[in-house]
């Protein structure tokens, strides 16, 4: 079985996250690696419902939003994969984005 990475990519904001893979497979393909995806997984939205006021106006609601994004890479590099993560701990990305590695 040939080694790869599986990296996550997580963020609030789907500008970042995008940004981000794209540096991610810029530098992948630099040191000579194999990129599969990304793959978009659902977005995960959270609802929150707040009453504007305490007491009088109980009907009265406000609802906020929060999305999350999520991205899947699959590397592949063969020889090269050493290499590879050499040069991923290297990269610098924003400091919203919350990244996961794993190898298999």
């Amino acid at each position: 079985m040939e080694p790869k990475l599986r990296i996550k990519l997580r963020s609030y904001d789907y500008n970042q996250v995008d940004k981000s893979v794209e540096r991610i497979i810029r530098t992948v393909k630099a040191t000579g690696g194999v990129v599969k995806g990304p793959i978009p997984l659902p977005t995960h939205k959270r609802i929150f419902t707040v009453n504007r006021s305490t007491f009088v106006n109980k009907k009265a609601r406000e609802q906020f939003e929060l999305s999350s994004y999520k991205r899947i890479l699959d590397i592949y590099g063969g020889l090269s994969l050493a290499k590879t993560v050499d040069a991923l701990m290297k990269l610098e990305l924003p400091a919203g984005v919350d990244i996961q590695i794993k190898s298999n």
